[in-house]
């Protein structure tokens, strides 16, 4: 599968910016949304070939989101990576065990990011 396209899901727009940067930077077509729930509605209607899903956001968090994206029909072929500032073990299994293929820990650094999003492709 080639990634061209992600979604950047996070709350702050500040982050959600610099991933842009970083992903437009290597080539790729960025969307983002700033809540779950907005990521939700853009993944069904986008279909981007990955999603960026930060965890800590108001409404739904981004475990949550992740589990409903992999347990649907019409998305579950989507990868998700977490990129979250909760770095524990706990938290990672946790992503992990709701479907994400990957996990980040903010701050992300771009090298590491664009390896992963290779690894995937």
């Amino acid at each position: 599968m080639t990634i061209k396209t992600i979604l950047v899901v996070d709350d702050s727009p500040t982050d959600r910016q610099h991933l842009t940067d970083v992903l437009t930077k290597a080539g790729y077509k960025v969307t983002g949304a700033a809540s779950a729930e907005e990521a939700l509605a853009k993944v069904k209607q986008a279909k981007p070939d990955l999603v960026l899903m930060d965890v800590v956001m108001p409404g739904q968090n981004g475990f949550q989101a992740t589990r409903a994206l992999t347990s649907d029909e019409a998305t579950k072929h989507i990868p998700i990576i977490i990129c979250s500032t909760k770095g524990q073990e706990t938290d990672k299994v946790w992503g992990m065990r709701q479907g994400a293929k990957d996990y980040l820990v903010k701050p992300v650094k771009p090298a590491e990011l664009l390896a992963k999003i290779s690894a995937l492709g």
